[in-house]
């Protein structure tokens, strides 16, 4: 079978791919995105019913498109955001061919390049980009055994508390995805127990301005170096019921009894961690020091913005903190069902090059691999911090386009020179 050739394949295409698009396209550069369902299909099939965007329509965008069908200060439904992108990619005129898996990216022997391997027929390509992003394949910790007769589910396949069956629900995991669902399904009837581990906890809003607006004006999205084990620090904030700031201790009076990290499970006793409590102080310490450099922001700059010194009462502690549950037997709890808001890992089984660590982690620079010609794009901290966000994908597409635009030109220096040497020219 004949090989398609193509100068640069863009492997997906969701936000990542859509961007990367563009900027291969302003510059010229032929390329194809291959996606293996629809576009944006992970906002569409890997998150439940009801999620929205933690940030809204006028942050979390690229800038050559608005939300059309809703209010700037709003946060988009994933419907919203999957159609957002189906009509950027229509705007720019993206040449995505959906519908197409790639199963192999191996490097040409004796030949510039690489060949790829998919369900549509072979490739031949000089430039490759990896753009699936950082929610490749989702985690579950082996805590509880599949003998345990718990319904286990990560949060990608939770869609509403009607999946679940009558009885209590454990959900791990306390970031946006944790708390959101928890809460869902507190409000369905059900016991739910919220197990929290290390997290930041920013306002939703202060000040009238969205925490989005304070990271942008505080330097913070910018950061290039994540902190001592920041890069996986999850971050408890939603845009859930209009938005709003994640308060553990308001979830608590409401009826969801918290618990620390998950540990183990034995003999139908499930353990956690003693560290609620300094999971919780240390959310509230972070919290409390985004206020105070956002006062410091609004005094420098002589803003008038008005004060909010209600923003920093906390809530009386609740039981869960005074008295913490280490041990909880799941069936005198009543538990017959868990939802693992765990995260996810990357997949790159298919790039069959020398561009990863030991441990599967792709080695690269701002997306530059080490591998020469293959580029990765969508990863979380790639540039800085914003760079697993909407709006930062977009920009750290920019660079990479950039490098690919630099490789290109000495690619035609070489085919100049030996022009020339042949004497053609």
């Amino acid at each position: 079978m004949s090989s398609q050739e193509v100068e640069v394949l863009v492997v997906g295409a969701g936000q990542a791919g859509v961007a990367m698009s563009e900027h291969l396209s302003e510059r010229g550069i032929p390329h194809v995105v291959l996606e293996r369902h629809r576009v944006a299909e992970r906002w569409r099939s890997m998150r439940w019913d009801s999620l929205v965007a933690n940030g809204p329509a006028w942050h979390d965008r690229f800038p050559g498109l608005e939300f059309t069908d809703i209010e700037a200060g709003s946060f988009p439904s994933k419907e919203q955001v999957a159609d957002y992108f189906v009509a950027y990619a229509e705007k720019i005129g993206a040449p995505i061919r959906c519908g197409v898996e790639v199963k192999s990216v191996r490097r040409n022997v004796g030949a510039p390049g690489f060949h790829v391997q998919t369900s549509d027929g072979e490739y031949n390509a000089r430039y490759v980009v990896a753009a699936t992003g950082p929610f490749q394949r989702p985690v579950i910790p082996a805590v509880v055994p599949e003998t345990a007769g718990l319904l286990q589910m990560h949060s990608s396949s939770y869609r509403n508390p009607g999946q679940l069956p009558q009885g209590a629900v454990l959900v791990v995991g306390a970031g946006s995805s944790g708390v959101q669902i928890a809460a869902e399904i507190q409000r369905s009837g059900r016991q739910v127990y919220l197990s929290v581990g290390p997290h930041d906890r920013p306002p939703r809003n202060y000040r009238g301005r969205d925490f989005c607006w304070w990271l942008g004006v505080l330097g913070k999205w910018d950061a290039s170096t994540p902190a001592l084990g920041a890069e996986h620090v999850t971050i408890a904030v939603s845009g859930a019921d209009g938005g709003h700031t994640v308060d553990f201790r308001a979830l608590a009076e409401n009826g969801i009894k918290l618990v620390g990290r998950t540990l183990e499970i034995q003999d139908g006793t499930m353990r956690f961690a003693d560290d609620l409590r300094t999971n919780i102080a240390n959310g509230d310490a972070h919290y409390l020091e985004l206020l105070d450099e956002a006062d410091a922001y609004v005094e420098r700059n002589g803003l008038d913005l008005p004060e909010e010194p209600e923003a920093r009462f906390l809530r009386p502690d609740p039981e869960s903190l005074t008295n913490p549950i280490h041990e909880l037997d799941l069936v005198a709890a009543g538990i017959t069902s868990i939802v693992w808001a765990t995260g996810f890992a990357v997949d790159y089984s298919w790039l069959q090059v020398d561009a990863f660590d030991d441990k599967g982690k792709p080695l690269q620079q701002r997306g530059v691999s080490a591998e020469p010609g293959i580029y990765f794009l969508g990863l979380p901290w790639q540039s800085r911090r914003g760079s697993s966000f909407i709006w930062g994908v977009w920009h750290d597409a920019k660079y990479v386009a950039d490098q690919i635009t630099i490789q290109r030109s000495y690619l035609t220096h070489n085919e100049q020179d030996a022009l020339v040497a042949s004497g053609a020219v």
